[in-house]
C-alpha cells in the first residue's frame, strides 16, 4: 500500500498545491493527509462537476489542482468534461476510485459503473491507468503522469482501487459549529421522526448511513432506500409527492442536500403540501471517514425559503423536532436538524435488493 504523504510529497513536487473533489472511502487517507498539511489546501465541494470546474478555474489563474472523486461522480463531471475541459484544453490530474470493479464484492449502486468505468474514461478521451498499490511504481507513474498532463495539456486520470492507500495518521478537521449544544445522533433524529410521522407516510432517506440506520430502527413497506444518487433523494421524493397524496418525507443530509440544491426550486414551484423536507445535518461527509462538508457555512432555512418553501423550522434539541413534526406544517416545509456525527455501532445494511425496496414501495402505494 501506498503511504498517503508520500504520495501528496509527490503531487507537491509536481507542482499541485490544491486538492478538491468528493469524498470517497478508498480517498480517505490522502484526503485527511492534504487537510493536514500546510503545503497542500483541500477544497470542498459540492458535486464532482464543481470540483472539476474549480480545477479548471485555478489553471486559468496559473495554479494546478488534482480532483478526487468516486467513479459514481463522474456523471456529473461529464458535462465540464466535454464542454470546458475538452473544449478549452484545460488539462487535470483526476484520482477516480474504481468502486464495483467486476469481480470484487462491492455495494450493488457500484455495479454499473465500476463495469462501465474503463469504456467511460476511452470514450471521454482520457488517458488513464490503474494506479499500483506498490508504491516505488505508483509515484513513477504519478511523477510520469504529471509530466503528461504538463507536455500534452491533457486531462488524465489515475484509476485507484480499494486498499490502495494505507491509514494515515492525519485526521480530518471534523469539529461542527455546533459542537457547544447538546446534540442528538442522528440515530436518536430518525427514531423521533419514525414516532412521530403518520403511519401512511412515505419515507425517502438519502444515501450513506442515513438509510441504513432507517432500515435498522424501523424498515416500513413506504420505506425508501436511496443506495447511490447522491444529492437526488429530495427530486425522488418530490415526484412521489406528485404522484400520490400520501405525506411524504425525505430525509437528506448535509452533503447530500448541497450536492443539488437546485431541487428546492423545483420543489418550490410545485408546492405539493404533502412534502416534508428535513436535513439531518452533521456537518460531515460521517461515510467516507468524517470530512467536514460546506453545511458549517449553510443556512437551509433561508435557502429553503428564498427558494419559495411554505416554511422551515431549525430545530434545537429532540423537543424542537417531535414539536415540528406535531405541527403537521402545509410544504413545501424544510426542518433542519443539526446532529453529532458518528452513528449505530455495527450498522447493517438494507437487507432487500434495491428493485424490491422500489416495488414494495410502489405496491404499498397503489
Amino acid at each position: 500500500m501506498i503511504d498517503s504523504s508520500d504520495f501528496v510529497d509527490e503531487l507537491v513536487s509536481g507542482g499541485i498545491r490544491y486538492l478538491t473533489g468528493v469524498p470517497c472511502s478508498f480517498l480517505t487517507p490522502l484526503i485527511n493527509e492534504s487537510i493536514a498539511r500546510q503545503d497542500t489546501r483541500y477544497l470542498i465541494a459540492s458535486s464532482e462537476g464543481d470540483a472539476l470546474s474549480i480545477a479548471s478555474g485555478l489553471w486559468l489563474g496559473g495554479e494546478s489542482a488534482a480532483v478526487m472523486c468516486q467513479n459514481s461522480g463522474l456523471g456529473n463531471m461529464v458535462n465540464p468534461l466535454t464542454s470546458l475541459s475538452d473544449t478549452f484544453q484545460i488539462p487535470t490530474l483526476l484520482l477516480v476510485t474504481w468502486r464495483g470493479r467486476p469481480g470484487e464484492k462491492d455495494e450493488p449502486q457500484h455495479a454499473q459503473m465500476g463495469k462501465i468505468t474503463p469504456d467511460l474514461l476511452t470514450l471521454l478521451d482520457i488517458p488513464w491507468q490503474v494506479l499500483p498499490k506498490e508504491p516505488q511504481a505508483a509515484l513513477a507513474l504519478l511523477r510520469a503522469t504529471q509530466q503528461a498532463i504538463k507536455t500534452t495539456e491533457k486531462t488524465h486520470a489515475l484509476v485507484i482501487e480499494g486498499g490502495t492507500f494505507a491509514s494515515s495518521g492525519a485526521v480530518p478537521d471534523s469539529a461542527s459549529v455546533h459542537a457547544c449544544e447538546q446534540l442528538p445522533s442522528r440515530a436518536e433524529a430518525l427514531s423521533v421522526i419514525v414516532a412521530n410521522t403518520p403511519a401512511a407516510s412515505v419515507l425517502v432517506a438519502t444515501t450513506g448511513k442515513t438509510g441504513r440506520e432507517l432500515f435498522t430502527l424501523d424498515d416500513r413497506p413506504r420505506n425508501f432506500y436511496c443506495v447511490g444518487s447522491m444529492g437526488y433523494a429530495s427530486a425522488i421524493a418530490h415526484g412521489l409527492s406528485l404522484a400520490t397524496e400520501h405525506p411524504v418525507y425525505v430525509l437528506d443530509g448535509d452533503g447530500a442536500a448541497i450536492m443539488h440544491l437546485g431541487n428546492l426550486t423545483s420543489i418550490a414551484i410545485s408546492g405539493r403540501r404533502n412534502f416534508t423536507h428535513i436535513v439531518i445535518d452533521n456537518q460531515t461527509y460521517d461515510s467516507t471517514g468524517g470530512q467536514k462538508s460546506a453545511a458549517y457555512n449553510v443556512d437551509f432555512c433561508a435557502i429553503a425559503m428564498a427558494c419559495g418553501y411554505r416554511g422551515a423550522t431549525r430545530c434545537h434539541s429532540i423537543a424542537d423536532l417531535q414539536a415540528a413534526l406535531a405541527q403537521r406544517s402545509e410544504g413545501p416545509h424544510l426542518i433542519h436538524v443539526p446532529v453529532n456525527c458518528g452513528a449505530l455501532e455495527n450498522l447493517g445494511r438494507p437487507t432487500m435488493p434495491p428493485p424490491v425496496v422500489a416495488r414494495r414501495l410502489k405496491e404499498n402505494l397503489v
